[in-house]
């Protein structure tokens, strides 16, 4: 065993002893009993709530050795009452890899939609791994009212590549397209028995050849940070460059924000921002 390893299994079980010791019988519903040195629960308790073997945990505890899947540290972060972080460090420290929390079109905090307000002058919204919308701001509204509409799938993989030709606003698809597919499909790695996940991938490819056939290349890449070019009816073409903010208390969950790539584009933007009416397309369906 190396060092570094030892290290690792020693602060294991450090970690799940402290973390042991701050839940009492009481918390978990269990009677106190008679005789406790500590008030936290004991290893055969924890062992029993998680449904596990006393033995395994114990080896566990003790920084042995031993496999450990990743359904079983669920259970016991579970018992143990861990939050997310707590849970990211204990699958760290047992070499685990880290299944995240399923990523779902949820409310955003008030917190985070006043943020995403106060960058007025730029467009930015929240997002998750999926491509869901989860907030936006009145910048982004102007700039892609076809996304953030009452009609919308509130889906930026589905307005990409599902809405009819002559309604896309992304002009450089060549190029912005595979990347958002590609980091769409490494996501996906982590939701494979997701229903809405699934159901999402089947609706894409029956709407769209061309998300099928980049599907189907089997790309994986990070999520992408490039510039992207999108056509406003009203003031033609403008592109911005992509920012990423990960949101660590949700996870799977990011701002992306669109600054201006160029001074035309920051022009026109502040054009759109002061006209709000302005058409973003110049027909109808």
């Amino acid at each position: 065993m190396t060092a570094t390893l030892s290290a690792r299994r020693t602060e294991l079980a450090s970690f799940l002893r402290s973390r042991r010791d701050r839940i009492t019988p009481g918390d978990v519903g269990m009677p106190p009993g008679l005789r406790r040195r500590t008030p936290g629960l004991r290893r055969e308790e924890v062992a029993q709530l998680s449904g596990v073997s006393v033995t395994w945990y114990t080896w566990l505890e003790q920084g042995r050795p031993i496999n450990v899947s990743a359904q079983i540290l669920d259970a016991i972060a579970r018992t143990l009452r861990l939050d997310a972080a707590e849970r990211e460090h204990l699958y760290h420290l047992a070499e685990v890899p880290l299944i995240p929390a399923a990523a779902t079109a949820v409310d955003i905090t008030p917190a985070v939609q006043e943020i995403l307000d106060s960058m007025a002058g730029l467009p930015a919204a929240a997002l998750n791994s999926r491509w869901d919308l989860l907030g936006w701001n009145t910048a982004c509204a102007a700039l892609w009212p076809g996304l953030t509409g009452p009609d919308s799938s509130r889906n930026v993989l589905w307005e990409m590549f599902a809405t009819p030709a002559c309604c896309r606003c992304f002009v450089n698809r060549d190029t912005g397209l595979p990347p958002m597919v590609a980091s769409f499909r490494a996501a996906f790695g982590q939701h494979l028995d997701d229903p809405a996940w699934i159901r999402l991938i089947g609706e894409l490819s029956s709407a769209s050849p061309e998300f099928a056939r980049m599907w189907a290349a089997h790309d994986v890449a990070p999520p992408p940070s490039q510039t992207m070019t999108y056509r406003h009816a009203a003031i033609g073409e403008l592109s911005f460059a992509l920012t990423r903010l990960d949101l660590a208390a949700v996870p799977e969950t990011f701002l992306t924000v669109w600054t201006p790539a160029d001074d035309e584009s920051r022009q026109r933007m502040r054009w759109l921002l002061a006209h709000p009416d302005a058409a973003a397309v110049d027909h109808s369906h």
